[in-house]
């Protein structure tokens, strides 16, 4: 039996912050142009025992910005050995304008297209995305969590389907909380982070004992309050959303964290145990060499960091707890080695869900009940969710709520026994996806800039809201802003 093969051409770019966000592993970001690579799909044994009850055969064509997809077509290709996949593997950063590109100018070699929660708006109004109703998506609906579906769906039809579910939650360090409170127990220690206020509280408390509750003010991004920015195309400014304001330019200014930025290096250190006590000029101090011809502490290299952190501080500490989705898993298994079973899961103060990735078929597919049934078994299949999560990526979450639900009484080792699946179940269940609007990610930028110009005393709080309200304005001259 001849060896199918995935042919992955990875286009160069740059790698940006949303490789993590999703979870999944992306194409190196100094990969060659062009470079194609060939990795064989399946075994010759593999392929000769799925091939007699097999009438499936063709070619399919992928794009996406994530070694996911490709990984979920060798394993088709394991079950379907007279189907041939090609995966074309484009950088995150390119990845929108690259797809909008080609299917704007009518490209029908793409089948198979994928996209995060923030693109996928623009993809399924401009058309890119083939009706998967049509296909009967409905019969399957059922299968996965009702946000998953609700994040694929315009205007009351389905064109993608999510495989994770990303629901968001605090990651903390069972060791550092037995030495803040004496317990490491879930159902106290959620407590500490039920509430903005609780949670200036619990990090105070951290100072006291010598530790920070948090690396950085970003790790309550995700925990911002399910109220809509948007309503009734006014804009509403929530008490939740002052609060949260209020917070953080409270953790700022209180030195309550170890001004480690997210993604740079002392915030993946900190994982895994002490970390830098960084001030917040370090964080956002000129890169390079200073006037004086010294080296400034570069946070986002990490050969420069570890060799000139200790010329900037010698104090360390350790960090209880991260904010991330589901996916931050993948992270802490890289990152967390020497911790690993020392976590534990809490919610936050609000739901929140962040990432993941939707697959569908482009509406000028000419292969369109092949790319269905690719689409149905990346993103539907039992078998698949269950080897995805026990096997491919051990950890992630999915979207099929049977696979979840199976696995809801495993006591994880490396949350210390605690029932994973169980909690992700919980907070997925949770999440109101009917608060997000169009306008989330311009008005959250906008409202990001705002905080920042507080805690670091560029603005008062009121000309801060009120520049913030300046900004939406001229963003979105449509809608009502109510100052």
């Amino acid at each position: 039996m001849k060896m199918k093969k995935v042919l992955a051409l990875v286009l160069a770019g740059l790698m940006t912050a949303s490789l993590a966000a999703c979870g999944s592993k992306e194409a190196p970001a100094d990969t060659a142009a062009d470079k194609a690579t060939e990795t064989p799909a399946a075994t010759d044994d593999a392929a000769e025992v799925s091939d007699a009850a097999d009438d499936l055969s063709g070619h399919l064509t992928i794009w996406t910005w994530t070694e996911d997809l490709q990984t979920k077509a060798g394993k088709f290709m394991e079950k379907h050995p007279n189907v041939e996949i090609e995966s074309v593997i484009i950088a995150t950063a390119d990845y929108p304008t690259k797809i909008e590109a080609a299917l704007g100018a009518g490209d029908d070699s793409i089948d198979v297209f994928g996209g995060e929660p923030q693109m996928l708006p623009a993809f399924m109004q401009a058309g890119f995305f083939e009706d998967l109703d049509a296909y009967g998506f409905q019969d399957y609906a059922d299968k996965l969590f009702d946000y998953v579906n609700l994040v694929g769906q315009y205007e009351g039809t389905q064109y993608a389907v999510g495989y994770q579910t990303t629901p968001a939650a605090f990651y903390y360090r069972r060791s550092v909380a037995n030495a803040v409170w004496g317990t490491d127990d879930p159902a106290v220690i959620s407590e500490k982070f039920s509430s903005y206020a609780n949670i200036l509280a619990a990090a105070e408390e951290c100072k006291a004992k010598g530790y920070r509750i948090f690396a950085s003010d970003s790790e309550l991004s995700y925990f911002t309050g399910q109220v809509a920015w948007v309503e009734n195309d006014t804009v509403q400014l929530s008490e939740k959303r002052l609060e949260y304001m209020d917070l953080v330019v409270e953790l700022y200014k209180q030195d309550l964290v170890c001004y480690a930025a997210q993604w740079a290096t002392p915030w993946y250190q900190a994982m895994n145990g002490p970390v830098a006590v960084l001030t917040s000029d370090l964080q956002w101090g000129d890169w390079g060499t200073n006037e004086d011809g010294e080296t400034n502490l570069n946070i986002w290299d990490a050969e420069n960091y570890n060799e000139n952190v200790s010329n900037y501080t010698n104090e360390t500490t350790e960090v209880l707890a991260f904010g991330l989705p589901s996916w931050g898993r993948l992270t802490l298994n890289t990152n967390a080695t020497d911790t690993a079973g020392d976590w534990g899961l809490v919610a936050g103060p609000d739901y929140g869900f962040g990432g993941g990735t939707w697959v569908g078929i482009s509406s000028q597919s000419k292969n369109k009940d092949l790319a269905w049934e690719f689409v149905k078994y990346a993103t539907l299949d039992d078998e698949q969710a269950e080897w995805w999560i026990t096997e491919a990526y051990p950890g992630d979450c999915v979207s099929n709520i049977a696979v979840m639900e199976a696995h809801a009484d495993d006591a994880i080792e490396f949350y210390g026994g605690q029932q994973a699946y169980k909690f992700w179940i919980e907070q997925s269940e949770g999440i109101e996806y009917d608060k997000v609007t169009e306008y989330d990610d311009a008005i959250g930028d906008a409202w990001g800039n705002a905080i920042t110009k507080v805690k670091t005393d560029e603005a008062t709080k009121e000309d801060a809201i009120s520049q913030f309200y300046d900004e939406v304005e001229a963003t979105y001259p449509n809608l009502t802003v109510n100052r």
